[in-house]
């Protein structure tokens, strides 16, 4: 499914492959994540489902969060579209440093 959005010069169609590159580049924006491959953009329900890998070391409920606010933000200022983000973390890596 496609976002289409209403302009007074027409219309501007966002796919949903876009919509999850978005969000994909958000999510991995937040330091320590790295999105897998399972996520997709419900339209319906306005919602994103992301799986991640995280750095161990910090709190998982906290880099959950931070991913949940950089997705929504950026799909809200590129897209106007408002939506929940739905993280699951599905690995835990050591930090190399």
């Amino acid at each position: 499914m496609s976002l289409t959005l209403k302009s007074p010069r027409g219309t501007i169609t966002v796919p949903d492959s876009v919509l999850t590159q978005i969000a994909a580049r958000a999510a991995e924006g937040v330091d320590g994540i790295r999105v897998r491959r399972r996520r997709s953009v419900d339209l319906d329900a306005r919602v994103v489902r992301l799986s991640v890998t995280a750095e161990r070391g910090e709190p998982l409920l906290a880099q959950g969060e931070r991913v949940q606010e950089a997705v929504a933000a950026a799909l809200r200022a590129m897209c106007e579209l408002d939506v929940k983000v739905d993280v699951a973390f599905e690995e835990l890596q050591v930090s190399a440093q």
